[in-house]
């Protein structure tokens, strides 16, 4: 399905999508699971990846055998490692400042909608040299109900002064697709795990791809359009 050109705005992820923080995560959640007597694999990747840190503390309670009453702490412990990795350093993906400079060279608003905490994003926009790109930044700490829920989107586009059936979300996760979905947008999927399907209505395998970048050079606005 062609990217629409025409557009109010554009929201994207962060984790894995923008910033590679995934290796950093990864080795995180290696540690929580490894101090709880658990191996860490592909499989716990895919159940963990794209969720809140709650729904993480609470997916991960469950696997070790602990009563729902340890997420809490267990979330905690995943978000003070994750915070000390990401400080150490997380690179902006390849293609990720030229694609947002593109559109806001087009004069298309750019925002930053992420399950992850605000604490944890400033840190990976800021390794990643991203951090003053975006018009709107709404983070898991912002709304009531993370993703899968469309709260972040709809929050992100409000924001912007977008419609969001007039915008285009960029997401890595099937939980994330889901959210930007239930938003009403045009989801661009860009897994960050391979082997993961994400259902997107276009699926690119980076955000350096030519026609990406093509696309951000070509985008309009309703108003612009209309002039």
């Amino acid at each position: 399905m062609t990217v629409p050109r025409t557009i109010d705005a554009v929201v994207f992820d962060c984790d894995g999508l923008l910033v590679e923080t995934e290796s950093g995560w990864t080795r995180a959640e290696t540690a929580v699971f490894a101090e709880n007597g658990f191996a860490f694999g592909p499989a716990e990747k895919r159940l963990l990846l794209g969720g809140t840190l709650e729904s993480g503390g609470a997916k991960m309670a469950g696997l070790f055998g602990q009563p729902a009453s340890a997420g809490p702490a267990l979330a905690a412990r995943l978000a003070e490692l994750t915070w000390k990795e990401l400080r150490a350093g997380a690179p902006a993906l390849p293609g990720a400042r030229d694609l947002v400079g593109l559109l806001g060279d087009r004069g298309i608003p750019v925002a930053v909608a992420s399950n992850s905490s605000r604490r944890l994003v400033e840190v990976a926009l800021r390794s990643a040299g991203l951090e003053d790109l975006f018009e709107v930044v709404v983070t898991a700490d912002d709304v009531d109900h993370g993703k899968p829920a469309p709260d972040l989107y709809l929050l992100a586009c409000q924001g912007l002064g977008a419609d969001p059936a007039h915008s285009v979300a960029f997401e890595d996760s099937p939980t994330g697709v889901a959210s930007a979905r239930a938003g009403g947008l045009f989801v661009v999927g860009v897994p960050s795990v391979p082997g993961t399907t994400l259902g997107a209505d276009a699926l690119y395998g980076s955000l350096a791809d030519p026609d990406l970048q093509a696309w951000a050079a070509a985008c309009t606005s309703p108003a612009s359009a209309h002039q």
